[in-house]
Parts: C-alpha cells; structure tokens; sequence
C-alpha cells in the first residue's frame, strides 16, 4: 500500500482527491494550514498536519513516510492575484519550492501537480491543447505556470544525477460540484457558492461584465466536476507507482463550454429560484473564453465527463444546502 500526502487536502479540491485516493486503497496524509480549507473536510481516514507548505518542519512532518505527493496547496484566485501579486507568487512559488526541497531531503520522487487552466491567458483557439502556447493574464497564472516550469527542472536535476523524479501537472478547467454533500465549494470568489450565498441572502447574483466578444456577452468557461479530476488524480498516481510513463501536462477539460449566465440559469432550474443577474465591471485578468481539449488526458487518466452542466450543478446546490 502506498502513502500519499495532499497537500490542501482540506480544501474543496484538495478534500476530494484524499477522499478518491483513500477509497482506491492508498494511505493518505492530509497537510494544510486551514486558512480556507475546513478540518471537516479532511476525510475521516487520513492523517491531518495542521500546517503550511512555508513551514519547512510542517513539511518535514508531513511527508514522514510518504511515497508521493498531490500538491494542491496554494492561493488560486486569478482575480484577487493581480490585487494581491506578492502574495500570490510567495503561497504558489515559494510554497511549491519549499516542498520540492523537503521531498528531495525526504526521498520523495513522485508529484503531481495541481496546476491551472490559468497558464493560457486569452488564447485565440477554439479548444486550447497541450500544445497551446501559455500565455497568463493574472499573477495566479503566472504562478501556475512557474510551478510549472519548477517541476520541468527538478526532473532535469534529477536526470544529471542518474535518478529519477517523476512529476505530472494537471490543469484544471473550472472546477464545480460535489461527489459528496459532506464537501463543498466555500470559495467566496467562484461563481456557483457566491450566486447560491446571494440568492440566500435574498439578492440577485453579480456577473463581472456582459461585454465580452461571447455570444450572450458574458465569459464561457469549461466546467468539469469535482469528482472527475479527483479521479484523474488517482489515475496520474497509479501510473506513477506502475512506472508507465506521463506527459508533463494535461488538461482536464470538457471540449465544449458553458457562458456564466448559462451557469446561472442551471443554478436556478436546481434551486427552483427565479436568477435575475446584476451586472457589474470586469473582472481583471478574466479572459473571455477558454474551453479545453481533454484528448490526452482521456487516454492515459480515464478522464471523461460523467457530468453533465446540470448534474454538476444539481449536486453543488444539494452540498451548499446540506452544509
């Protein structure tokens, strides 16, 4: 049985890969600072370090018998980065430096990475591939994209000294819904909690902008469920442990794409509720479109979308109302 530690492993994401990784049959070792994630998320059957991926002795901690790591931790809002820029690059780039040292004190050689549909900026195809030329628009992507390239070079070290160091970086698309009622998205920068949080408190939702080059005005984005890039988290590990080789990235997209108010409507199908927007500015550093060819994860992660727009919404509600 091998050991696996997440790190972010009590947030949205994060929780939902340690939950996936202990029911394929692999120990699980949970790290995070708690800072947005929630100890209830954690699942039952993992080890919990309080702690932060800056902490060289909550790394060392953490990763104490650990045969890979699931690196989620880190501050993913593209918006709020170009608001909070040195933030942003020292939880993303320093944190990831800081783990990569401790794993190779530790020994550890396997890593994949949570990485972002935030590397492609704007790009001016219908369906972006691997191939796609990066191209971020936000600190977020940037540093995304720096994790990246950080990965890149601890396989190159590795290969001068005659060992081996094996890293994957999985771009997430936008992540929404729920596996189980018992994790849910609290973010209060993604769309679907911030329209259910408004519509709570009895207000119309905010759509940041109505004037993009889409077809109803508003960004169009590639939705993927929460589960699925679990799954392809477990699938990345398990080829990792069987030796088979990986490519350096992977999108975990859909190929198709849905507009934000197109995302309100099923939220409003699901809840039973009326969701009459209100528009305000732009967000900066939110392109208009980005939608993800997903073939290459398809054929090495078992990725495939066993959602669809409405389910993945439908289980959202159904996790925000039980929390």
């Amino acid at each position: 049985m091998t050991h696996w530690l997440v790190t972010g492993g009590a947030g949205y994401i994060g929780a939902h890969v340690a939950e996936a990784l202990l029911a394929s049959g692999r120990e699980v070792t949970v790290l995070d600072d708690l800072s947005s994630g929630q100890r209830g998320f954690a699942p039952a059957g993992a080890r919990l370090v309080v702690g932060s991926i800056l902490d060289r002795g909550d790394l060392d901690a953490a990763l104490a018998g650990v045969d890979g790591v699931v690196h989620l931790a880190g501050y993913k809002y593209a918006g709020e980065s170009v608001r909070r820029p040195l933030h942003t690059w020292r939880q993303n780039v320093s944190g990831t430096i800081e783990l990569l040292e401790a794993m190779r004190a530790h020994g550890v050689h396997r890593i994949v990475f949570s990485s972002s549909a935030g590397v492609y900026g704007t790009p001016d195809v219908d369906r972006v591939t691997e191939a796609t030329p990066p191209a971020p628009e936000s600190p977020y992507g940037e540093t995304k994209l720096a994790g990246e390239l950080l990965l890149a070079d601890e396989r190159r070290r590795a290969e001068l000294e005659g060992s081996t160091m094996q890293a994957v970086a999985l771009r997430y698309f936008n992540v929404i819904g729920s596996a189980t009622d018992r994790i849910r998205d609290t973010s209060p920068h993604n769309l679907v909690p911030k329209v259910l949080d408004a519509l709570a408190r009895g207000e119309a939702p905010q759509i940041n902008g109505d004037d993009y080059p889409t077809p109803d005005g508003t960004c169009v984005r590639d939705w993927v469920h929460v589960g699925d890039v679990a799954l392809a988290h477990v699938a990345a590990a398990g080829r990792m442990e069987r030796g088979e080789p990986l490519e350096p990235v992977y999108n975990l997209g859909s190929g198709d794409g849905a507009s934000v108010r197109e995302v309100l409507a099923a939220i409003g199908r699901a809840a039973g509720v009326d969701v009459e927007p209100r528009v305000t500015a732009r967000r900066p550093g939110d392109p208009a479109r980005i939608v993800a060819d997903g073939a290459l994860a398809a054929r090495d992660l078992d990725w495939r979308m066993r959602h669809s727009l409405d389910a993945m919404v439908a289980s959202a509600v159904r996790s925000a109302r039980s929390g």
